[in-house]
């Protein structure tokens, strides 16, 4: 069973720690080695003096389109000595951002399950650079690595999945805690809807982002094809030792 270990701060809505969750072989991945979160352009001062001295983040890996990053900029993490790796997973920051937002005409079909796992599998199929390059930003960082996107369920989510994986959390607790950002969803959309860049959020239905278990397993059958997540990052052209050295960041 999972439990929640959200964090709550002014600027967020969606943070949580993923310290806890049980490993296959009787283990568990330790607190403040990697968090995931919605974006992090509203935390206020004392949210960033949390994030720094008692949460212990020592980088921040940015998933964020080139657009989203330009427009709505860093965040005000990037005043502190936290170190910032952005990597996007789209080749064109504008079309791909129009995939994100799911925000195409009205001919678009409603989005469902089956939809949202494509995208994730397209994450690894199109830009397996960023996919690794991120994961290798959590192997590396010396503290508490924060991982988000501008909701942090989707490309969040799909980094998050493949770590835990990696460090040998069973499928169902990692889909159990994808699902957990269901419990924020409305708040995450009210505040992508305020500002400008998501206002289109508002033109389409709230369940369309709904996290349901098949969109998660999906993406864990599709990783499982190629040998599992420590096999599809052999192919990317990682080491067994870097694979080791990520599992090992976060377990022990």
């Amino acid at each position: 069973m999972t439990y929640p270990r959200w964090i709550e701060l002014d600027g967020v809505v969606n943070m949580r720690d993923l310290g806890g969750l049980p490993t296959r072989d009787g283990g568990t991945i330790q607190e403040r080695r990697l968090i995931r979160s919605d974006n992090l352009q509203d935390l206020t001062e004392a949210d960033v003096a949390h994030v720094v001295d008692v949460l212990g983040v020592s980088d921040v890996v940015d998933l964020r389109t080139d657009d989203e990053l330009a427009q709505t900029g860093p965040g005000p993490l990037r005043g502190t000595a936290i170190a910032h790796h952005h990597h996007t997973f789209f080749r064109a920051a504008s079309g791909g951002l129009r995939d994100l937002l799911v925000l195409r005409d009205e001919e678009q079909p409603v989005k469902d399950a089956s939809y949202w796992s494509a995208h994730y599998r397209g994450y690894l199929e199109h830009r397996p650079d960023s996919v690794a390059g991120a994961l290798g930003r959590v192997a590396d960082a010396k503290g508490a690595a924060l991982v988000h996107c501008a909701a942090g369920k989707d490309r969040t989510g799909t980094v998050v999945a493949l770590a835990l994986s990696v460090a040998g959390v069973p499928d169902e607790e990692i889909v159990a805690d994808y699902v957990l950002t269901a419990e924020r969803l409305p708040r995450i959309i009210e505040r992508l809807q305020s500002t400008g860049f998501y206002s289109r959020l508002r033109d389409r239905p709230m369940s369309e982002q709904e996290p349901v278990p098949e969109a998660i397993t999906g993406l864990l059958d599709s990783v499982a094809e190629h040998g599992g997540a420590r096999a599809w990052l052999r192919d990317q052209g990682w080491s067994a030792e870097q694979v080791e050295r990520l599992a090992a960041r976060l377990r022990d």
